[in-house]
């Protein structure tokens, strides 16, 4: 049984993605007044009564990160105020989630710092969408929903018939499993590009492991934002003798210089989710994840299980 009536909540972060959820789901966006102040603070005002309602908050952390992150704090604060029954947060992209551990000394874990002020502001569940780093689940002290985008874009990618001469490739090592995920799906091989990253806009693509001559490629990775691991892995998989190359990435923040770079770059098409709205650009083809979003938050809302949704077929 339900726990209460469904309430959906939407930040300014990606409203349209809010309003498609709601659509799926076959119920209208609850109404709440989000603005700034001259200064820049940001207010929160819920315009209905939501006391012992079940609540969801989407509200993607992506850029401007910072804002977007303090407006969903400021919107739970709210809502736990207001006596909501429950809230869950759905992030369909989690932000901070590169900074989840100590790799060099004096630095923080932001991605363990952002679980701990969800959780202060009031949230009781996260709804979330390919964490860059899956061990993340386990900063929070509540329940996490971890969804893949992988069914929705290799669902997308075999209604192009883009599998009989395919080999998947990862375009740095830390991709190996997301690559092996996905080649088993469209049963073909997979490869990887050894890379060595310069800064944090530049890498340098060393070498291939694998076989990609006269084969079509296709990059799989979970995030892409300056798009320069994808432009140095697509040009040195062409110097290899690949033919057609792919890129299918769970979530895209392309601002200026990653639509340039793909644009540029030997990639034909890259597959993404509408996760952010900065999924946009020149090649770019996006696959809206309204529907996997929506099922997740009415499976929470009926108590059912979310283990289906990661089904292919």
């Amino acid at each position: 049984m339900p726990v209460s009536e469904l309430k959906l909540f939407s930040g300014s972060a990606h409203p349209e993605l809010a309003k498609n959820i709601a659509s799926y789901l076959g119920v209208g966006l609850s109404k709440a007044t989000v603005t700034q102040f001259p200064d820049g603070e940001t207010f929160v005002k819920i315009n209905e009564n939501i006391r012992g309602r079940d609540i969801f908050m989407i509200q993607p952390t992506c850029p401007p990160t910072n804002e977007n992150i303090m407006e969903l704090l400021i919107m739970t604060d709210a809502a736990r105020r207001a006596s909501a029954e429950r809230i869950t947060a759905v992030i369909p992209f989690f932000g901070y989630a590169r900074q989840d551990r100590k790799d060099q000394p004096r630095v923080p874990i932001t991605a363990k710092l952002i679980a701990n002020l969800l959780v202060a502001a009031g949230v009781n569940r996260v709804l979330t969408m390919d964490l860059h780093a899956g061990q993340i689940q386990g900063f929070f002290d509540i329940p996490v929903d971890h969804l893949y985008a992988a069914p929705v874009l290799i669902k997308h990618i075999k209604s192009l018939g883009i599998g009989d001469n395919l080999v998947v490739v990862s375009p740095d090592v830390g991709g190996m499993k997301m690559a092996y995920a996905y080649s088993q799906e469209l049963k073909c091989p997979f490869a990887i590009v050894a890379k060595h990253r310069v800064s944090a806009t530049e890498v340098e693509a060393l070498e291939v492991i694998g076989d990609v001559k006269d084969k079509d490629v296709m990059l799989v990775d979970d995030i892409t934002e300056t798009a320069g691991t994808l432009k140095q892995a697509a040009e040195i998989l062409k110097a290899k003798g690949a033919q057609r190359i792919f890129a299918g990435v769970s979530h895209a923040l392309l601002e200026e210089m990653g639509q340039r770079r793909i644009a540029e770059s030997p990639i034909e098409r890259l597959f993404t989710t509408d996760s952010t709205p900065l999924a946009k650009g020149e090649k770019v083809d996006v696959i809206t994840v309204a529907e996997l979003m929506g099922e997740g938050i009415r499976r929470i809302h009926h108590n059912e299980s979310v283990t289906n949704l990661f089904d292919i077929t």
